[in-house]
């Protein structure tokens, strides 16, 4: 398990938003590292992972960034049932799978 704190950001454009955390270097380390040992990497050097939010779990996948890391997008609905929003600090506990 990888715990993560870092703030929930919110990205536009004309089509509407995405929320997300960028995954901070030392975690995003962790995560290559259990990632190559499993074998867990998929396309576009997506890797899927089963988060957990205070008392919301759901699956989706980390995404490579070009400077290295990683970012977790972040659904609405995972942020209605957490009570999170844009700009706020959150806790994730990340699992690859």
């Amino acid at each position: 398990m990888i715990s993560i704190t870092a703030p929930l950001q919110l990205w536009t454009n004309a089509e509407g938003g995405v929320h997300f955390m960028s995954i901070p270097d030392p975690q995003s380390a962790e995560i290559r590292l259990q990632s190559t040992a499993i074998g867990a990497r998929r396309n576009f050097g997506a890797i899927r992972v089963e988060c957990t939010i205070r008392d919301v779990i759901w699956r989706t996948s980390v995404f490579p960034q070009k400077r290295g890391g990683y970012f977790l997008p972040v659904k609405a609905d995972v942020c209605r049932r957490a009570g999170i929003s844009a700009g706020d600090e959150v806790i994730v506990e990340l699992e690859i799978i």
